[in-house]
């Protein structure tokens, strides 16, 4: 059976996955809803206008959304799909988006409920990538040290508390 961990991951992943290929398709195509399709240009219109130094760069709001768009669908089928250490730098990838999509938010100066979305995506992404990285907890039968060449248990589970008697 899988450890929690492992169910905890997944299921974030998977639903990570899908909701970013989902905006990354918003920001892509009018396909899914013609509505926030618009309203996604009309924001990526304001951000560059926001940041002229893009303009400078020669980034148009149109190249700004695609590249974005883009970026979350590619990452979100990873996250949903590939197994193993690919889905952590996706995941890193997006959580990078994410902060730079909030310092949009706070450059044009939006209100926090059209962005509120993007804070509890980030810390989603924050916690799979913190649990994701955190070793895998050991069996009690397998916590053994080796010292020269005998296994022996951990000091702390071989000695008996401080201030306890062993009573057998």
């Amino acid at each position: 059976m899988a450890s929690p961990r492992t169910i905890t991951i997944v299921a974030l992943s998977v639903a990570l996955g899908l909701f970013f290929v989902f905006m990354g398709t918003i920001k892509l195509t009018p396909r899914l809803s013609r509505d926030a399709y618009n309203e996604m240009k009309r924001a990526y219109k304001s951000y560059v206008r926001a940041l002229p130094m893009l303009k400078k760069m020669g980034v148009s709001s149109i190249l700004l959304r695609k590249s974005i768009g883009a970026l979350e669908v590619a990452c979100g089928i990873v996250m949903t799909l590939v197994p193993g250490r690919p889905k952590d730098v996706a995941n890193f990838l997006l959580l990078l988006l994410v902060l730079a999509v909030l310092f949009f938010h706070q450059l044009v100066g939006d209100p926090l409920k059209r962005y509120a979305h993007a804070l509890v995506f980030g810390i989603l992404l924050t916690c799979r990538l913190l649990i994701a990285r955190q070793p895998e907890e050991l069996p009690p039968e397998k916590r053994m040290l080796s010292v020269n060449g005998e296994e022996q248990p951990l000091i702390h589970e071989a000695a008996p508390e401080k201030g306890k008697v062993k009573v057998s």
